[in-house]
């Protein structure tokens, strides 16, 4: 079972929700690519990337989640619905 809700938009960009209800499974994990986040709706979620300390997901901002970094989502009080796009090979420069 996966911890978030999905919907593809497109080939590289989906919608993802995430409960609060499942925070035991927001586990330290790494991703393939380099990845766009961009904050659709927050209630005090935070994001943890490896060897940093926490930071607070402002609805309407975007982060960037570089490909193979260590990283977490830490819950907030409400549904955290985000849009990520994934990024091809080279396109981050």
């Amino acid at each position: 079972m996966l911890p978030y809700s999905q919907e593809n938009k497109n080939n590289n960009i989906f919608v993802r929700e995430f409960s609060p209800a499942n925070a035991e499974m927001f586990i330290w994990h790494r991703d393939k690519k380099d990845r766009i986040v961009k904050i659709l709706s927050s209630n005090s979620w935070m994001l943890q990337i490896d060897n940093e300390l926490p930071i607070k997901l402002i609805e309407g901002n975007n982060y960037l989640i570089q490909k193979n970094s260590w990283h977490r989502v830490i819950a907030g009080n409400n549904i955290l619905k985000l849009e990520i796009t994934e990024l091809e090979s080279g396109q981050l420069k």
